[in-house]
């Protein structure tokens, strides 16, 4: 069996094709339509007759841009992406406060688009505003004595609790819908079962964590500040001891 065939980096590619006739949008307008409907609907609502409809356009037109729905895809999370590091952020230099000011914008724009959590977590291409992440991300850390596999880790562990964080949230908003219930009224349907379990002694922690628990119900962003703050105060705990 052969192996796959890598399609060429979509950022390689002319955005217009030399031959036929040139359409009248963009790779921008179809990047935005993308978007919106995937916002509004999901990635599934996502085709290339459905986009087409979006921005005014033959579905074949849109073959002049894109190859398919990959790169469609590939389009939209770079587009989306820059709201990670918008172009007026402020890099302080104090790594701790340009993680932590990255992180919190990364997990609002998850929010905005919660398409994009599942796909973050995935191999990530080569493109304009992912490169231009990475490249401040990494100026964010030089100079802490790590190498750069190092620095990569520790960016890595920032932005996978960020991810984790958000797919969360987003599995709970997602359960709401689907029972009318929130998280106080699903776990008090448990209580039964529970009770049962801890009152035969074996699970002593459980019971435990009945008793004295509570940070479920806890406001969610102090929830998400104090996990990233016990990422970030790990990460400084293990950095290389300064010579000064």
């Amino acid at each position: 069996m052969g192996r796959w065939k890598v399609p060429e980096n979509l950022w390689m590619r002319p955005e217009r094709s030399a031959r036929g006739p040139q359409p009248s949008f963009s790779r921008a307008a179809l990047t935005e339509a993308a978007v919106r409907v995937a916002d509004a609907e999901g990635l599934e609502a996502i085709s290339m007759r459905r986009l087409a409809a979006e921005i005014g356009a033959g579905t074949m037109s849109l073959y002049r841009y894109v190859s398919g729905k990959d790169d469609v895809i590939e389009l939209m999370v770079d587009s989306v992406v820059a709201q990670y590091l918008p172009e007026d952020a402020v890099i302080s230099g104090d790594w701790k406060a340009d993680l932590g000011a990255l992180a919190r914008r990364a997990r609002r724009t998850m929010l905005r688009h919660p398409w994009l959590a599942p796909l973050a977590a995935n191999r990530q291409g080569a493109s304009p505003n992912r490169l231009r992440l990475l490249e401040a991300s990494l100026r964010m850390v030089d100079g802490l004595g790590l190498g750069v596999d190092e620095m990569l880790t520790l960016i890595g562990a920032v932005f996978a609790y960020v991810n984790g964080f958000v797919q969360s949230e987003l599995a709970e908003a997602e359960a709401l819908r689907r029972t009318g219930l929130d998280l106080k009224e699903w776990t008090a349907l448990q209580a039964p079962f529970m009770m049962a379990v801890i009152a035969s002694g074996d699970h002593p922690m459980i019971a435990r964590m009945a008793t004295e628990g509570g940070r479920a119900y806890a406001d969610i962003e102090e929830r998400f500040e104090y996990g990233l703050e016990r990422v970030l105060d790990g990460i400084e705990a293990r950095l290389p001891e300064s010579d000064g």
